[in-house]
């Protein structure tokens, strides 16, 4: 996951736009139901690690979300997937810390949007940090080059109204090979990393509605998926 824009308001359902940047090889699944073990939890699946980078929890309305950081790139042998992370924060909340071992693992940001709190954890390889957020409209990248482009558009998402109008500033302008871009395409050594995924989640106690595309920037239709 490489962009994350949130709206948060005490007691209102949470609207998230997820876009994912990955290696366009990287197989995954479109969001569904993929964890017996939880099963109100909706997400896309990674198809290598088994884990995701975006989870929904229908029950409480709860949205997480992992965007890798730049300061520790690769974990160590051994070390637990990034990938766990959305499915600890919206199934144990704050309590996440408590079911996972940081150490070796590489390095993150971790999104918990609920109706109640936004909050994110940033760790980067060795200290982790949190950050609760006021209401309003957030937006994180993975850092570095990428932090451009909260300068860029968040005033825009801020001001716009509705999921619809979050889509249509994904759809202003086609993939670029530019970190600072919302979506992005960039191509060396014959592999190619970009954005893949988008998705809008509305959340709240017992209802999710999740649209996605795999080229969002086009104005092709968005699929839906609707519980409660």
């Amino acid at each position: 996951m490489c962009t994350v824009v949130v709206r948060w308001s005490e007691g209102q359902p949470v609207r998230v736009l997820a876009l994912r940047d990955e290696l366009t090889t990287r197989p995954f699944d479109d969001p569904g139901r993929w964890w017996p073990e939880h099963p109100d939890v909706v997400g896309g699946r990674d198809r290598v690690a088994g884990g995701t980078w975006c989870a929904s929890r229908v029950g409480t309305g709860a949205t997480a979300l992992v965007l890798n950081r730049p300061q520790k790139r690769d974990a160590d042998p051994g070390a637990s997937s990034r990938g766990v992370l959305p499915l600890l924060g919206v199934v144990h909340g704050t309590d996440w810390r408590a079911h996972v071992e940081l150490a070796g693992m590489a390095s993150f940001l971790l999104v918990l949007a609920t109706p109640g709190e936004l909050l994110t954890w940033d760790f980067d390889g060795e200290w982790l940090s949190e950050t609760r957020h006021p209401e309003g409209t957030v937006m994180v990248t993975s850092g570095g080059p990428e932090d451009r482009k909260t300068e860029r558009y968040l005033p825009a998402f801020a001001a716009a109204d509705g999921a619809e109008g979050w889509r249509r500033l994904v759809q202003d302008a086609p993939p670029a090979d530019d970190p600072g871009a919302l979506v992005v395409r960039h191509e060396e050594d014959g592999r190619v990393f970009a954005t893949v995924f988008g998705e809008l989640v509305e959340a709240e106690p017992g209802r999710l509605r999740l649209t996605h595309s795999r080229e969002p920037w086009t104005g092709r239709p968005w699929g839906t998926l609707a519980v409660g």
